[in-house]
Formats: structure tokens, C-alpha cells, sequence
């Protein structure tokens, strides 16, 4: 599979990584491609991997991450070509953060409700799933916690779209629960602030979520 990750940040690199330990060919979009610290993730991470503009990027993917910080979302998706998303799985890893009185940061609600609802919106022909967006970056791919397995919890519209996300998921080591359609983002969000406010409480970020069953 070609995977397409809209993003060169941390979250961006850790699952570029990961699909390209899968197997997968991946591109790494970026505002920049020349970046050397960029280059050099790509000749560590393998030939399957290399770097590419936005819109080199959403051309290459039949799947496609979005890994960017909310500020730069829009603008990203329109430097990429909204066109170039139309039909494919796009896995939504954004939170709308709100860092303009400092950190901890605000949850920014978009006009849509939520991110999630918002690049769904923004991206009418694609199909949207929000994930990855509940966990740092160094344990998005083979989480290793005592307790077992953490929960990743995913949402959007299209059914098959959420069945390949399920599939990455079980192959990156989660457990997947389907909260339902895209709007379900917003407690998606809302947990992420959970995460992140507990982040900056204890001062570790080693956390994730586990749903437990009597």
C-alpha cells in the first residue's frame, strides 16, 4: 500500500515509520522537503520511505494521514489539492489546540464541532476516520503497557474506512473501539485533553486509555 502522511512532525514520523516497518511505501509531506533532519528520517527509516511536498504526497497515497498541527490544517490540505483526497481513507490524527494563552492548551471547537467533523467537511469526497490522536507519538505504533494492549478509539462515516483502519490498528498492537460516526470526534478530542492535561499535571507522557470489561 502507498501511504501518504500529510505531516512531518513527530506523529508524522513515528507512523511513517510504522507503515514503512509494515511493508508499505511511504511518502513524508512536507512544506519543506529540504530539510536535512527530514532527509536523514528518510534514509534511516528505509527505501521504502522518502520525503515529498504535500501535494507530491496526497497524489502518491491510496491511504493518507493527517498529521499536522491544527493552525497549519487547512492550508495543508489546500497546498496537497483537496482533489487529491476524493475516495480515499484519511486518517484523521489532528486535535484543534488552542495554545494562545500558553500551555496547557485550550480544546478549540471548529464550526463544524469538531475537527474531525471539520476536515470531514473540508474534505467532502474522502473518507474521513478520526484516530491516533489519544496517545503521544513514541507509542502509536507497538504500544507496550503492563496492562496489556491500550484502547484506540476511532470514529467516523464510512464503515469499510473504519474496517482498514481496525486493520492498521490490530497490526500497530491496539485494541480498536468504533465510537461511531464522525461527529463522535468531538469526545475524541475531549479525550485527548484528558491525556494531555494529565501529561502536564504528572509531568509523563508515557499514558494511554484501556477499557476494561467486567
Amino acid at each position: 500500500m502507498n501511504v501518504g502522511i500529510i505531516g512531518s512532525g513527530g506523529v508524522g514520523r513515528a507512523l511513517g515509520r510504522g507503515f514503512a516497518q509494515a511493508g508499505h511505501a511511504v511518502r513524508l509531506g512536507t512544506r519543506s522537503p529540504e530539510r536535512e533532519e527530514l532527509q536523514t528520517w528518510a534514509h534511516e527509516t528505509g527505501a521504502g520511505a522518502a520525503i515529498a511536498t504535500f501535494e507530491e504526497t496526497a497524489v502518491f497515497g491510496n491511504l493518507l494521514v493527517l498529521s499536522t498541527l491544527w493552525t497549519g490544517t487547512e492550508s495543508a490540505l489546500e497546498l496537497a489539492g483537496l482533489s487529491n483526497f476524493s475516495g480515499k481513507v484519511v486518517l484523521d490524527t489532528t486535535n484543534p489546540l488552542d495554545f494562545s494563552e500558553g500551555v496547557p492548551p485550550r480544546l478549540f471547537v471548529p464550526e463544524a464541532g469538531s475537527g474531525g467533523a471539520q476536515v470531514q467537511r473540508w474534505l467532502p469526497d474522502a473518507r474521513v476516520v478520526k484516530c491516533f490522536n489519544i496517545v503521544g507519538a513514541p507509542f502509536m505504533v507497538h504500544p507496550h503497557f503492563e496492562g496489556g494492549p491500550p484502547t484506540m478509539f476511532i470514529a467516523g462515516d464510512d464503515a469499510d474506512a473504519k474496517a482498514t483502519t481496525t486493520e492498521i490498528l490490530d497490526a500497530f498492537g491496539w485494541e480498536t473501539i468504533d465510537l461511531g460516526g464522525i461527529e463522535a470526534s468531538a469526545y475524541l478530542e475531549g479525550l485527548a485533553m484528558v491525556w494531555i492535561l494529565h501529561g502536564f499535571k504528572s509531568g509523563t507522557w508515557s499514558h494511554a486509555f484501556k477499557l476494561l470489561r467486567h
